[in-house]
Protein backbone atom coordinates (compact mmCIF):
# COMPACT_ATOMS: atom_id res chain seq x y z
CA UNK A 1 0.00 0.00 0.00
CA UNK A 2 1.17 3.42 -0.95
CA UNK A 3 0.04 6.37 1.43
CA UNK A 4 1.29 9.75 0.15
CA UNK A 5 0.30 13.11 2.37
CA UNK A 6 -1.62 15.94 0.02
CA UNK A 7 -2.49 18.04 2.92
CA UNK A 8 -1.23 19.17 6.98
CA UNK A 9 -2.97 22.27 7.95
CA UNK A 10 -3.19 23.09 11.70
CA UNK A 11 -5.50 19.48 12.37
CA UNK A 12 -6.55 18.98 8.80
CA UNK A 13 -4.74 16.17 7.21
CA UNK A 14 -5.28 14.74 3.54
CA UNK A 15 -3.70 11.14 1.73
CA UNK A 16 -3.56 9.81 -1.16
CA UNK A 17 -3.88 5.51 -1.19
CA UNK A 18 -3.32 3.20 -3.31
CA UNK A 19 -3.73 -0.19 -2.99
CA UNK A 20 -2.11 -2.73 -5.74
CA UNK A 21 -4.73 -4.29 -7.63
CA UNK A 22 -3.42 -7.75 -6.69
CA UNK A 23 -4.60 -7.50 -3.53
CA UNK A 24 -7.80 -6.67 -4.52
CA UNK A 25 -8.02 -8.95 -6.90
CA UNK A 26 -6.91 -11.92 -4.32
CA UNK A 27 -9.75 -10.13 -1.91
CA UNK A 28 -12.13 -10.77 -4.37
CA UNK A 29 -11.55 -14.30 -5.56
CA UNK A 30 -11.65 -15.47 -2.23
CA UNK A 31 -14.99 -13.62 -1.76
CA UNK A 32 -16.24 -15.32 -5.09
CA UNK A 33 -14.55 -18.73 -3.83
CA UNK A 34 -16.46 -18.26 -0.82
CA UNK A 35 -19.98 -17.62 -2.45
CA UNK A 36 -19.26 -20.47 -4.84
CA UNK A 37 -19.22 -22.92 -2.07
CA UNK A 38 -22.78 -21.86 -1.01
CA UNK A 39 -25.07 -20.27 -3.58
CA UNK A 40 -27.80 -22.20 -5.64
CA UNK A 41 -28.28 -21.56 -9.13
CA UNK A 42 -30.53 -23.64 -11.65
CA UNK A 43 -28.82 -26.52 -13.35
CA UNK A 44 -26.08 -26.65 -10.76
CA UNK A 45 -25.13 -28.46 -7.47
CA UNK A 46 -23.89 -25.85 -4.52
CA UNK A 47 -19.95 -25.95 -4.95
CA UNK A 48 -20.38 -26.35 -8.34
CA UNK A 49 -21.19 -22.84 -10.14
CA UNK A 50 -18.60 -21.99 -12.61
CA UNK A 51 -16.35 -19.07 -11.57
CA UNK A 52 -17.10 -17.57 -14.95
CA UNK A 53 -20.76 -17.68 -14.11
CA UNK A 54 -19.98 -16.45 -10.66
CA UNK A 55 -18.39 -13.18 -12.27
CA UNK A 56 -20.87 -12.47 -13.95
CA UNK A 57 -23.90 -12.64 -11.94
CA UNK A 58 -22.36 -11.49 -8.70
CA UNK A 59 -19.17 -9.76 -9.80
CA UNK A 60 -20.30 -6.04 -9.50
CA UNK A 61 -22.26 -6.36 -5.98
CA UNK A 62 -18.82 -8.58 -4.49
CA UNK A 63 -16.49 -5.47 -6.17
CA UNK A 64 -18.33 -2.78 -4.06
CA UNK A 65 -18.03 -5.02 -0.93
CA UNK A 66 -14.22 -5.79 -1.53
CA UNK A 67 -13.82 -1.95 -2.17
CA UNK A 68 -15.44 -0.94 0.68
CA UNK A 69 -13.59 -3.09 2.76
CA UNK A 70 -10.57 -2.69 0.92
CA UNK A 71 -11.11 1.24 1.75
CA UNK A 72 -11.91 0.89 5.60
CA UNK A 73 -9.11 -1.92 6.26
CA UNK A 74 -6.77 0.85 4.53
CA UNK A 75 -7.90 3.62 6.21
CA UNK A 76 -7.67 2.25 9.93
CA UNK A 77 -3.66 0.69 8.53
CA UNK A 78 -3.19 4.72 7.94
CA UNK A 79 -4.61 6.33 11.16
CA UNK A 80 -3.04 3.05 13.18
CA UNK A 81 0.43 3.85 11.61
CA UNK A 82 0.43 7.38 11.84
CA UNK A 83 -1.24 7.15 15.63
CA UNK A 84 -3.62 9.73 14.19
CA UNK A 85 -7.39 10.19 16.21
CA UNK A 86 -9.77 10.96 13.78
CA UNK A 87 -11.95 14.08 15.43
CA UNK A 88 -15.02 12.90 13.24
CA UNK A 89 -15.72 10.61 9.63
CA UNK A 90 -12.97 11.23 7.35
CA UNK A 91 -13.76 12.12 4.01
CA UNK A 92 -13.33 9.56 1.20
CA UNK A 93 -13.11 9.81 -2.87
CA UNK A 94 -12.62 7.26 -4.81
CA UNK A 95 -10.04 8.07 -7.41
CA UNK A 96 -9.79 4.92 -9.22
CA UNK A 97 -11.28 1.55 -8.56
CA UNK A 98 -10.40 -2.01 -10.27
CA UNK A 99 -13.19 -3.44 -12.10
CA UNK A 100 -14.10 -7.39 -12.32
CA UNK A 101 -12.65 -8.65 -15.67
CA UNK A 102 -10.28 -6.15 -16.76
CA UNK A 103 -7.66 -7.11 -18.84
CA UNK A 104 -4.98 -5.10 -17.49
CA UNK A 105 -6.32 -4.56 -13.39
CA UNK A 106 -6.32 -1.14 -11.77
CA UNK A 107 -5.18 -0.59 -8.54
CA UNK A 108 -7.62 0.92 -6.25
CA UNK A 109 -6.82 4.77 -5.31
CA UNK A 110 -8.76 6.89 -2.86
CA UNK A 111 -8.17 10.43 -1.10
CA UNK A 112 -9.02 10.92 2.18
CA UNK A 113 -9.61 14.07 4.51
CA UNK A 114 -9.97 14.28 7.76
CA UNK A 115 -9.29 16.43 11.26
CA UNK A 116 -7.20 15.43 14.01
CA UNK A 117 -8.03 15.48 17.14
CA UNK A 118 -5.75 18.01 19.15
CA UNK A 119 -3.00 17.32 21.85
CA UNK A 120 -4.49 17.97 24.78
CA UNK A 121 -2.10 19.63 27.68
CA UNK A 122 -3.75 18.07 30.83
CA UNK A 123 -3.78 20.97 33.82
CA UNK A 124 -2.75 20.41 37.01
CA UNK A 125 -6.23 19.71 38.88
CA UNK A 126 -4.70 19.87 42.59
CA UNK A 127 -3.97 23.76 41.78
CA UNK A 128 -7.63 24.21 41.21
CA UNK A 129 -9.12 26.90 43.08
CA UNK A 130 -13.00 26.80 43.65
CA UNK A 131 -15.58 27.16 46.17
CA UNK A 132 -18.80 25.27 47.18
CA UNK A 133 -22.01 27.63 47.86
CA UNK A 134 -23.71 26.27 50.75
CA UNK A 135 -27.63 27.48 51.86
CA UNK A 136 -30.11 26.15 54.44
CA UNK A 137 -33.50 26.57 54.04
CA UNK A 138 -34.75 28.63 56.12
CA UNK A 139 -38.08 27.98 58.82
CA UNK A 140 -39.94 30.83 56.71
CA UNK A 141 -39.51 28.71 53.72
CA UNK A 142 -40.40 25.33 55.41
CA UNK A 143 -43.84 27.01 56.62
CA UNK A 144 -44.61 28.36 52.80
CA UNK A 145 -44.52 24.54 51.60
CA UNK A 146 -46.75 23.50 54.60
CA UNK A 147 -49.07 26.04 53.58
CA UNK A 148 -49.22 25.06 49.98
CA UNK A 149 -49.51 21.55 51.16
CA UNK A 150 -52.61 22.25 52.80
CA UNK A 151 -54.07 24.52 50.31
CA UNK A 152 -53.39 21.31 47.83
CA UNK A 153 -55.56 19.76 50.81
CA UNK A 154 -58.30 22.19 50.36
CA UNK A 155 -62.19 21.33 49.93
CA UNK A 156 -65.21 23.43 48.35
CA UNK A 157 -68.34 24.26 49.87
CA UNK A 158 -70.88 26.18 48.00
CA UNK A 159 -71.56 30.33 48.73
CA UNK A 160 -75.16 30.10 49.76
CA UNK A 161 -75.18 34.32 49.97
CA UNK A 162 -75.39 36.35 47.28
CA UNK A 163 -71.96 37.87 47.20
CA UNK A 164 -69.38 38.77 44.32
CA UNK A 165 -66.84 36.29 43.26
CA UNK A 166 -63.25 36.90 45.36
CA UNK A 167 -60.02 36.07 44.49
CA UNK A 168 -59.73 32.47 45.76
CA UNK A 169 -62.92 31.70 45.28
CA UNK A 170 -63.83 28.89 42.89
CA UNK A 171 -66.62 30.33 40.07
CA UNK A 172 -68.95 28.36 37.49
CA UNK A 173 -69.31 29.61 34.33
CA UNK A 174 -70.33 28.90 30.74
CA UNK A 175 -68.62 30.72 28.23
CA UNK A 176 -68.12 31.25 24.72
CA UNK A 177 -65.22 32.64 22.80
CA UNK A 178 -64.41 34.48 19.86
CA UNK A 179 -61.27 35.84 17.79
CA UNK A 180 -61.80 37.96 14.87
CA UNK A 181 -65.34 37.37 15.26
CA UNK A 182 -65.65 33.94 14.65
CA UNK A 183 -65.23 30.85 17.26
CA UNK A 184 -62.49 28.70 17.57
CA UNK A 185 -62.18 24.99 18.50
CA UNK A 186 -61.77 24.56 22.30
CA UNK A 187 -62.71 28.32 22.59
CA UNK A 188 -66.30 27.58 24.41
CA UNK A 189 -67.33 25.65 27.47
CA UNK A 190 -70.14 24.76 29.94
CA UNK A 191 -70.08 23.96 33.68
CA UNK A 192 -66.13 25.06 33.69
CA UNK A 193 -64.62 25.74 37.58
CA UNK A 194 -62.12 28.32 36.99
CA UNK A 195 -60.38 29.54 40.59
CA UNK A 196 -60.86 33.47 40.37
CA UNK A 197 -57.64 35.20 39.85
CA UNK A 198 -56.01 31.71 39.84
CA UNK A 199 -53.67 30.23 36.86
CA UNK A 200 -55.02 27.77 34.37
CA UNK A 201 -56.35 30.00 32.01
CA UNK A 202 -55.16 32.85 29.51
CA UNK A 203 -53.49 34.84 31.75
CA UNK A 204 -55.66 37.87 32.57
CA UNK A 205 -58.80 35.86 32.41
CA UNK A 206 -59.57 34.59 35.63
CA UNK A 207 -58.57 37.85 37.16
CA UNK A 208 -61.26 39.80 35.49
CA UNK A 209 -64.14 37.15 37.05
CA UNK A 210 -63.60 38.88 40.17
CA UNK A 211 -66.35 40.56 40.95
CA UNK A 212 -69.03 38.50 39.47
CA UNK A 213 -72.08 37.36 41.09
CA UNK A 214 -74.44 34.43 40.32
CA UNK A 215 -76.10 34.66 37.27
CA UNK A 216 -74.42 37.91 36.24
CA UNK A 217 -72.95 37.70 32.08
CA UNK A 218 -70.15 39.57 31.58
CA UNK A 219 -67.61 40.15 28.51
CA UNK A 220 -63.70 39.30 29.15
CA UNK A 221 -61.18 40.16 26.75
CA UNK A 222 -57.90 38.82 26.64
CA UNK A 223 -54.80 38.04 24.18
CA UNK A 224 -52.86 34.49 23.73
CA UNK A 225 -49.66 34.64 24.42
CA UNK A 226 -47.13 34.52 21.83
CA UNK A 227 -45.68 31.54 22.77
CA UNK A 228 -49.50 30.10 22.79
CA UNK A 229 -49.46 26.07 22.18
CA UNK A 230 -51.95 26.51 19.36
CA UNK A 231 -50.09 28.92 16.32
CA UNK A 232 -53.37 30.37 14.44
CA UNK A 233 -54.34 31.69 17.90
CA UNK A 234 -50.65 32.98 19.48
CA UNK A 235 -50.55 36.54 19.95
CA UNK A 236 -54.23 37.32 19.18
CA UNK A 237 -57.24 38.90 21.09
CA UNK A 238 -60.00 37.09 21.85
CA UNK A 239 -64.02 37.86 23.39
CA UNK A 240 -65.29 35.98 25.79
CA UNK A 241 -68.79 35.73 26.60
CA UNK A 242 -69.12 34.60 30.31
CA UNK A 243 -71.81 33.46 32.55
CA UNK A 244 -71.40 33.23 35.98
CA UNK A 245 -73.72 29.44 36.93
CA UNK A 246 -72.45 29.17 40.92
CA UNK A 247 -69.79 30.25 43.35
CA UNK A 248 -67.74 28.10 45.94
CA UNK A 249 -65.02 28.82 48.51
CA UNK A 250 -62.08 27.27 49.11
CA UNK A 251 -61.79 25.63 52.77
CA UNK A 252 -58.13 24.75 53.58
CA UNK A 253 -57.10 22.41 56.49
CA UNK A 254 -55.07 24.30 59.87
CA UNK A 255 -51.60 23.11 59.09
CA UNK A 256 -51.69 20.85 62.34
CA UNK A 257 -51.26 17.15 63.35
CA UNK A 258 -54.53 16.27 61.66
CA UNK A 259 -53.49 17.48 58.10
CA UNK A 260 -50.31 15.72 58.90
CA UNK A 261 -51.96 12.61 59.33
CA UNK A 262 -54.12 13.20 56.31
CA UNK A 263 -50.75 13.37 53.97
CA UNK A 264 -49.53 9.82 55.47
CA UNK A 265 -46.84 11.09 57.96
CA UNK A 266 -46.81 8.76 61.22
CA UNK A 267 -44.43 11.29 62.91
CA UNK A 268 -46.80 14.13 63.04
CA UNK A 269 -46.30 17.71 62.22
CA UNK A 270 -42.41 17.52 63.32
CA UNK A 271 -42.00 14.92 60.43
CA UNK A 272 -43.44 16.50 57.91
CA UNK A 273 -41.40 19.02 58.22
CA UNK A 274 -38.27 17.43 58.00
CA UNK A 275 -39.47 16.05 54.77
CA UNK A 276 -39.93 19.22 53.00
CA UNK A 277 -36.64 20.35 54.86
CA UNK A 278 -35.01 17.15 53.17
CA UNK A 279 -36.15 18.40 49.81
CA UNK A 280 -34.99 21.75 49.61
CA UNK A 281 -31.98 21.01 50.76
CA UNK A 282 -31.73 18.65 48.10
CA UNK A 283 -32.68 21.18 45.54
CA UNK A 284 -30.14 23.78 47.29
CA UNK A 285 -27.40 21.33 46.79
CA UNK A 286 -28.46 20.46 43.06
CA UNK A 287 -27.97 24.55 42.63
CA UNK A 288 -24.72 24.46 44.59
CA UNK A 289 -23.28 21.84 42.35
CA UNK A 290 -24.42 23.55 39.13
CA UNK A 291 -22.78 27.08 40.59
CA UNK A 292 -19.40 24.83 40.91
CA UNK A 293 -19.76 22.76 38.13
CA UNK A 294 -19.58 26.79 36.28
CA UNK A 295 -16.66 28.02 38.05
CA UNK A 296 -14.55 24.46 37.31
CA UNK A 297 -15.67 25.23 33.71
CA UNK A 298 -14.47 28.44 33.59
CA UNK A 299 -11.39 28.10 35.72
CA UNK A 300 -10.70 24.65 33.41
CA UNK A 301 -11.64 26.99 29.64
CA UNK A 302 -8.70 29.73 30.99
CA UNK A 303 -6.45 26.51 31.07
CA UNK A 304 -7.43 25.06 27.42
CA UNK A 305 -5.46 26.67 25.18
CA UNK A 306 -5.32 24.44 22.44
CA UNK A 307 -7.04 24.40 18.90
CA UNK A 308 -10.61 22.73 17.96
CA UNK A 309 -11.54 20.76 15.03
CA UNK A 310 -13.92 22.80 13.10
CA UNK A 311 -15.95 20.45 11.81
CA UNK A 312 -16.97 19.22 15.61
CA UNK A 313 -17.74 23.16 16.02
CA UNK A 314 -20.07 23.48 13.35
CA UNK A 315 -21.87 20.05 14.18
CA UNK A 316 -22.20 21.83 17.91
CA UNK A 317 -23.22 24.84 16.55
CA UNK A 318 -26.09 23.57 14.25
CA UNK A 319 -27.63 21.86 17.13
CA UNK A 320 -27.26 25.14 19.36
CA UNK A 321 -29.12 26.75 15.92
CA UNK A 322 -31.20 24.57 15.69
CA UNK A 323 -32.45 24.96 19.19
CA UNK A 324 -32.47 28.64 19.16
CA UNK A 325 -35.00 28.77 15.82
CA UNK A 326 -37.55 26.20 17.89
CA UNK A 327 -37.53 28.43 20.83
CA UNK A 328 -37.89 31.62 18.00
CA UNK A 329 -40.50 30.32 16.25
CA UNK A 330 -42.59 29.11 19.60
CA UNK A 331 -42.24 32.51 21.13
CA UNK A 332 -39.54 31.41 23.91
CA UNK A 333 -36.55 33.45 22.67
CA UNK A 334 -34.55 34.45 25.35
CA UNK A 335 -35.37 38.78 25.90
CA UNK A 336 -31.74 39.83 25.38
CA UNK A 337 -31.58 37.45 21.99
CA UNK A 338 -34.57 39.37 20.27
CA UNK A 339 -32.75 42.94 20.39
CA UNK A 340 -29.55 41.15 18.63
CA UNK A 341 -29.43 40.80 14.91
CA UNK A 342 -28.73 37.40 13.02
CA UNK A 343 -25.11 38.08 12.48
CA UNK A 344 -24.77 38.79 16.21
CA UNK A 345 -26.77 36.06 17.40
CA UNK A 346 -24.50 33.39 14.81
CA UNK A 347 -21.56 35.57 16.21
CA UNK A 348 -21.96 34.21 19.68
CA UNK A 349 -23.33 31.42 19.65
CA UNK A 350 -20.85 29.92 17.40
CA UNK A 351 -18.16 30.90 19.98
CA UNK A 352 -20.54 29.05 22.80
CA UNK A 353 -20.28 26.39 20.32
CA UNK A 354 -16.29 26.55 19.91
CA UNK A 355 -15.93 26.54 23.86
CA UNK A 356 -18.35 23.59 24.53
CA UNK A 357 -15.88 21.67 21.98
CA UNK A 358 -12.85 22.73 24.26
CA UNK A 359 -14.53 21.97 27.08
CA UNK A 360 -15.72 18.86 26.33
CA UNK A 361 -12.14 17.92 24.44
CA UNK A 362 -10.37 18.94 27.63
CA UNK A 363 -13.15 17.36 29.59
CA UNK A 364 -12.48 13.81 27.63
CA UNK A 365 -8.98 13.52 28.19
CA UNK A 366 -9.10 14.50 31.63
CA UNK A 367 -11.39 11.21 31.81
CA UNK A 368 -8.91 9.05 29.72
CA UNK A 369 -6.07 9.80 32.14
CA UNK A 370 -7.64 9.24 34.67
CA UNK A 371 -9.31 6.00 34.00
CA UNK A 372 -13.03 7.37 33.47
CA UNK A 373 -15.38 5.16 31.97
CA UNK A 374 -19.29 4.34 32.31
CA UNK A 375 -20.25 1.40 32.60
CA UNK A 376 -23.02 -0.84 31.50
CA UNK A 377 -25.05 -1.03 34.79
CA UNK A 378 -24.67 2.93 34.55
CA UNK A 379 -26.05 2.93 30.78
CA UNK A 380 -29.03 0.34 31.97
CA UNK A 381 -29.94 2.93 34.89
CA UNK A 382 -29.89 5.72 32.46
CA UNK A 383 -32.05 3.93 30.14
CA UNK A 384 -34.59 3.22 32.64
CA UNK A 385 -34.43 6.84 34.07
CA UNK A 386 -35.55 7.60 30.39
CA UNK A 387 -37.88 5.44 29.84
CA UNK A 388 -39.62 6.08 33.14
CA UNK A 389 -40.04 9.26 31.93
CA UNK A 390 -42.83 7.65 29.39
CA UNK A 391 -45.63 5.84 31.40
CA UNK A 392 -46.89 2.89 30.08
CA UNK A 393 -45.02 2.95 26.76
CA UNK A 394 -41.10 1.59 28.75
CA UNK A 395 -40.58 -1.39 26.98
CA UNK A 396 -41.06 0.43 23.68
CA UNK A 397 -38.47 3.36 25.25
CA UNK A 398 -35.88 0.14 26.18
CA UNK A 399 -36.18 -1.40 23.24
CA UNK A 400 -35.58 1.50 21.31
CA UNK A 401 -32.29 1.83 22.79
CA UNK A 402 -31.32 -1.71 22.17
CA UNK A 403 -32.17 -1.31 18.40
CA UNK A 404 -30.71 2.37 18.55
CA UNK A 405 -26.92 2.54 19.59
CA UNK A 406 -26.44 5.95 18.33
CA UNK A 407 -29.37 6.79 20.75
CA UNK A 408 -28.32 5.05 23.89
CA UNK A 409 -24.74 6.74 23.27
CA UNK A 410 -26.74 10.62 23.64
CA UNK A 411 -27.24 8.89 27.41
CA UNK A 412 -23.49 7.75 28.14
CA UNK A 413 -22.30 11.65 27.49
CA UNK A 414 -23.95 13.24 30.21
CA UNK A 415 -22.75 10.02 32.61
CA UNK A 416 -19.33 10.65 31.20
CA UNK A 417 -19.47 14.63 31.94
CA UNK A 418 -20.78 14.12 35.43
CA UNK A 419 -17.97 11.41 36.56
CA UNK A 420 -15.10 13.56 35.31
CA UNK A 421 -16.05 16.39 36.81
CA UNK A 422 -16.67 14.25 39.91
CA UNK A 423 -12.85 12.92 39.05
CA UNK A 424 -12.06 16.85 38.92
CA UNK A 425 -13.57 17.56 42.38
CA UNK A 426 -11.88 14.85 44.51
CA UNK A 427 -8.58 16.57 43.47
CA UNK A 428 -9.42 20.37 43.48
CA UNK A 429 -9.10 22.41 45.88
CA UNK A 430 -12.92 23.36 47.24
CA UNK A 431 -13.83 25.50 50.49
CA UNK A 432 -17.06 26.05 51.55
CA UNK A 433 -18.49 29.28 51.82
CA UNK A 434 -22.35 29.75 53.29
CA UNK A 435 -24.58 31.57 51.42
CA UNK A 436 -28.18 32.96 51.45
CA UNK A 437 -31.19 31.25 49.37
CA UNK A 438 -30.83 34.37 47.70
CA UNK A 439 -27.91 34.74 46.70
CA UNK A 440 -27.67 31.08 46.14
CA UNK A 441 -31.04 30.82 43.33
CA UNK A 442 -31.07 34.33 42.38
CA UNK A 443 -28.95 34.36 39.16
CA UNK A 444 -29.48 31.15 36.98
CA UNK A 445 -26.24 28.94 37.43
CA UNK A 446 -25.46 27.92 34.10
CA UNK A 447 -27.06 29.26 31.18
CA UNK A 448 -29.30 26.89 28.85
CA UNK A 449 -26.34 27.00 25.82
CA UNK A 450 -23.77 26.65 27.69
CA UNK A 451 -25.34 24.12 30.31
CA UNK A 452 -23.62 20.64 28.60
CA UNK A 453 -20.21 21.32 28.42
CA UNK A 454 -19.00 17.77 26.52
CA UNK A 455 -20.70 16.67 23.26
CA UNK A 456 -21.37 13.39 23.19
CA UNK A 457 -18.82 13.38 20.70
CA UNK A 458 -15.84 14.34 22.75
CA UNK A 459 -16.98 11.73 25.50
CA UNK A 460 -16.94 9.27 22.38
CA UNK A 461 -13.57 10.08 21.66
CA UNK A 462 -12.10 9.77 25.26
CA UNK A 463 -14.14 6.36 25.25
CA UNK A 464 -12.96 4.65 22.26
CA UNK A 465 -10.02 6.60 21.41
CA UNK A 466 -11.47 8.93 18.90
CA UNK A 467 -11.17 6.89 15.93
CA UNK A 468 -14.45 6.77 13.38
CA UNK A 469 -15.15 4.23 11.18
CA UNK A 470 -13.05 5.71 8.10
CA UNK A 471 -14.91 4.11 4.87
CA UNK A 472 -18.63 4.64 5.75
CA UNK A 473 -20.23 5.51 2.38
CA UNK A 474 -17.18 3.87 0.49
CA UNK A 475 -19.64 1.14 -0.63
CA UNK A 476 -21.76 3.98 -2.02
CA UNK A 477 -19.01 5.77 -3.35
CA UNK A 478 -18.05 2.60 -5.15
CA UNK A 479 -21.34 1.99 -6.63
CA UNK A 480 -21.62 4.50 -8.39
CA UNK A 481 -18.09 4.49 -9.57
CA UNK A 482 -19.14 1.10 -10.99
CA UNK A 483 -22.16 2.07 -12.14
CA UNK A 484 -20.53 5.47 -13.78
CA UNK A 485 -17.59 2.94 -15.43
CA UNK A 486 -19.46 0.26 -16.61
Amino acid sequence: MQVTETLSDGLKRGYTVVVPAADVEGRRARRLAELGRTVRLPGFRPGKVPPTLLSQRFGKAVNAEVVEESVTEAMQKVLSERKLRSAGQPRVELVAMPEPRESTPRDLEFRVELELLPDVALPDLTALQLTRRRAQPPEETIDRALAELARRQRTVEAVEEQRPAAAGDILTIDFAGTVDGAAFPGGSGTGMDVEVGGPGFIPGFSEQLAGMTVGEQRRIEVTFPAGYGVPDLAGKAAGFEVTARALKRAVIPPVDEALAEKLGFEGGLAEVRTAIGTQVQREYDQLSRLWLKRELLDALEAKAAFPVPQGMVEAEFAQIWQRLEADRAAGRLDDDDKTKDEEQLRTEYRAIAERRVRLGLLLAEIGRAGGVTVTEEEMARAMRAEAMRYPGQEQKVLEFFRKNPQAAESLRAPLFEEKVVDHILGQAQVSEQAVTPEELTGEPPLPPAIATAAPAAAAAAAEGGGGAAPAEGAADAAGQMAGAEG
